[in-house]
């Protein structure tokens, strides 16, 4: 018999998005009459498997209060870190008194606003019962080419079993917080959830989504964005 855990959600959302060559941080650019960040977040919000939501934000962050999820009942406010673990480890502090250990949380990049529907239950569906948790990704089709520290090919690489390493990535709420302060204490600055994880012995199981999950990190993005999100008629 399964035992009833609630799910929570966790954005980390205070990089300043260097790569997009733009005075505000990627997260709050328009895209589609919105904020990229409000795309994202209302795929959480509104799903009601999904007890509540952290945003993980900058301390001189001036975006957060005009965008309509800023007073939303089912949203926290986390302080963000210097870097993407810190972030995510501030905002499992937050839920303390709220979630319990065995709670599952599912965190996801702020910039990715083309998660499907879809997905995003087909990563519950699959992990709700899994000892260790998991993560969507899509298994790498081009050919990978490892260079030899500069512009020079040193080798081709087996892409068979390569994957592109997508969110959300969902774990229990303990195991993550303890994969997150172990890493932290060996000044590991994992860059997803899933490394650290993995550092403790543990195999996160991969389940494949759609490449159309795409994170915004370079002007380009923006209307391929746009595209896939009416491609999902999630605008008009």
């Amino acid at each position: 018999m399964r035992v009833e855990v609630k799910l929570w959600a966790v954005l980390p959302a205070a990089g300043v998005g260097k790569r997009m060559g733009s005075k505000i941080p990627k997260q709050y650019l328009e895209l589609s009459g919105r904020t990229v960040i409000e795309h994202t977040l209302k795929l959480f919000v509104d799903h009601d498997r999904i007890s509540g939501v952290v945003v993980a934000l900058g301390p001189e962050d001036g975006y957060w209060g005009s965008t309509s999820y800023a007073a939303h009942p089912k949203v926290l406010r986390a302080a963000g870190g210097a870097e993407r673990c810190h972030s995510v480890l501030n905002a499992l502090l937050a839920l303390e008194g709220r979630a319990e250990d065995a709670d599952w949380v599912l965190v996801h990049d702020a910039a990715r606003p083309c998660l499907r529907l879809e997905d995003l239950e087909r990563l519950i569906d699959s992990l709700l019962d899994d000892a260790v948790g998991g993560l969507l990704g899509v298994p790498v089709r081009d050919t990978m080419k490892r260079a030899n520290g500069g512009e020079r090919i040193d080798a081709t690489v087996d892409r068979s079993a390569l994957w592109h390493a997508y969110t959300p990535q969902m774990f229990r709420l303990g195991l993550l917080r303890h994969a997150l302060q172990d890493a932290l204490a060996a000044s590991d600055l994992v860059t997803d959830d899933a490394s650290a994880i993995e550092r403790l012995g543990q195999a996160p199981r991969l389940i494949e989504g759609h490449a159309d999950n795409i994170k915004i990190t370079r002007a380009e993005d923006l209307p391929l964005a746009h595209f896939h999100l009416r491609q999902q008629g999630r605008i008009d």
